[in-house]
C-alpha cells in the first residue's frame, strides 16, 4: 500500500508540474501576442497624424511590438483589445508657470495636429482622453460619434473650435462627457442640445466655457437624463434659467455648477431647491437679485459646498436664516460680494460644521457678531475673510 501511495503521490506532483509548465508557456506566448495587429496599425496611423514635440509617444514604434505596453494605452487582459487611450496634456489653468521656459515646456507636452479616423478600428475602445492638448481650433471630428462602445470621452481644454458635432449623440453608452473650454483662444459652440437626450447613461457632463447662447433647450434636455450626477455649465452664456418646471427628473444630481451665466430672470428658480440630492452648488456670478419665492434652502440637507458669490438675494436675513436651517452638513460657504451686512450674520449661527467661510467684498464692520464667533470652525483656526 505504501508503494502504491508513493507512486500516486509522485504522479500527482508530476502532473501538477506539467500543468504549471503548460500554463507558464501559454502565458508567455499570449503576452507576446496580446496586441491585435489591426489595432496596432490603427494606433500607428493615429500617431502619424499628431504633432508630438515632446516625443510623448516614443514607445509607439514597431510593426510587431506589443501596443498594449505603449504609453497611454490599456488593453483588456483577456481579449487583448485596446480599451483605453489616455493622453491628457498639461492644462494651462492648472500649472504654475514661474518662467518662460516652464511655459514653453508645458506647451511642448501638448499634442496637436489631426485626429485620424483610424481609431474607428478600435471597436472595443471605452475610454478616450485627449484633454489639455492643443489642437489649434480644429473641429471635433464627426466620426467620433461612431465609437459606439465609448463610456468616457474627455476633450476638454484642448483648443477645439467650431460647432460640437451632433453625431456625438450616437454615443449612447457614454457615462462621462467633458468638453469644457475655459481659458481658450478658440470658441467651441452649439446650436441646440437635443443630441444629448439619447445619452441615458450619462453621469457626468462638463460643457463649461462652451458657447451655449443659442441652446434655449438646454434645461429641457438636461431634465431627460435620469442618471446625471454632475453637471458643469459655468460661463456658457446660458440664455434662460427656466424658472417654471412642471416635473423635475434630476433625482441623482449631486453637483450643479451654473456659475457666471447672465440669466435674464432676476429671481432664483425654485426647481434648484427641489434637487434634494445636491452636495455641491455653485451659482457664483449669476446675479440673482430677488429671493426665491418661496425660499427653500432647508430642502438641501445634503449640501456640503455652496458657492453663491455675487448674488444680491443672499443679503436677506430671511434667506440666511433658512440657509442656517440645514445645520451641520455645510462645510464650505462662499458669499463674496453679496451685499451682506454685519447685522444679518447672526442668522448663520447654526452652521456649526463650517470649515471655510468667505465674506469678502460685503458691507461688514470690523465687529464679528457674537453668535458667529461662537461657531466651532473659528476655534479650529479657520480664517474668516472680510
Amino acid at each position: 500500500m505504501s508503494v502504491v501511495f508513493k507512486f500516486s503521490y509522485i504522479s500527482s506532483l508530476y502532473l501538477t508540474f506539467c500543468l504549471l509548465l503548460v500554463l507558464a508557456l501559454s502565458a508567455k506566448n499570449y503576452d507576446a501576442t496580446l496586441c491585435h495587429d489591426d489595432e496596432r496599425q490603427a494606433l500607428l496611423q493615429f500617431k502619424s497624424g499628431l504633432v508630438d514635440e515632446a516625443d510623448r509617444l516614443a514607445s509607439w514604434v514597431g510593426e510587431t511590438s506589443d501596443c498594449c505596453k505603449w504609453a497611454g494605452i490599456t488593453c483588456d487582459n483577456i481579449t487583448g483589445h485596446v480599451h483605453k487611450i489616455h493622453l491628457p496634456g498639461i492644462c494651462a489653468y492648472s500649472f504654475n508657470y514661474n518662467t518662460v521656459k516652464e511655459y514653453n515646456e508645458a506647451a511642448r507636452q501638448r499634442l496637436r495636429g489631426d485626429i485620424s479616423q483610424s481609431i474607428l478600428y478600435l471597436k472595443q475602445l471605452e475610454h478616450l482622453d485627449l484633454s489639455c492638448n492643443g489642437f489649434r481650433g480644429i473641429q471635433i471630428p464627426r466620426f467620433m460619434g461612431s465609437l459606439g462602445n465609448l463610456r468616457y470621452l474627455n476633450l476638454s481644454h484642448s483648443s477645439f473650435g467650431g460647432t460640437i458635432p451632433p453625431q456625438l449623440g450616437n454615443l449612447t453608452e457614454l457615462e462621462v462627457l467633458c468638453l469644457g473650454n475655459f481659458y481658450d483662444a478658440y470658441e467651441l459652440g452649439i446650436t441646440n442640445m437635443q443630441w444629448l437626450s439619447s445619452m441615458r447613461s450619462l453621469r457626468h457632463l462638463d460643457m463649461s466655457g462652451v458657447n451655449l447662447t443659442e441652446a434655449s433647450d438646454w434645461f429641457q434636455v438636461i431634465n431627460t437624463l435620469p442618471s446625471l450626477a454632475q453637471l458643469h455649465l459655468s460661463s456658457s452664456g446660458l440664455p434662460d434659467i427656466h424658472p417654471n418646471v412642471a416635473s423635475l427628473n434630476l433625482t441623482f444630481l449631486s453637483s450643479l455648477d451654473l456659475s457666471y451665466n447672465n440669466f435674464n430672470k432676476s429671481f432664483m428658480p425654485q426647481w434648484i431647491f427641489s434637487i434634494t440630492s445636491l452636495v455641491s452648488l455653485d451659482l457664483s456670478g449669476c446675479h440673482f437679485s430677488g429671493p426665491p419665492i418661496p425660499s427653500s434652502f432647508h430642502n438641501l440637507t445634503s449640501l456640503n459646498f455652496l458657492h453663491i458669490s455675487e448674488n444680491e438675494f443672499m443679503s436677506s436675513s430671511l434667506v440666511l436664516k433658512e440657509l442656517s436651517s440645514i445645520g451641520g452638513n455645510l462645510i464650505s460657504l462662499d458669499m463674496r460680494f453679496c451685499g451682506v451686512k454685519s447685522a444679518t450674520l447672526d442668522s448663520l449661527h447654526n452652521l456649526t460644521s463650517l470649515l471655510s467661510l468667505d465674506l469678502s467684498g460685503n458691507q461688514l464692520t470690523s465687529t464679528i457678531p457674537k453668535s458667529l464667533g461662537n461657531l466651532s470652525f473659528l476655534r479650529s483656526q479657520i480664517v474668516l475673510h472680510w
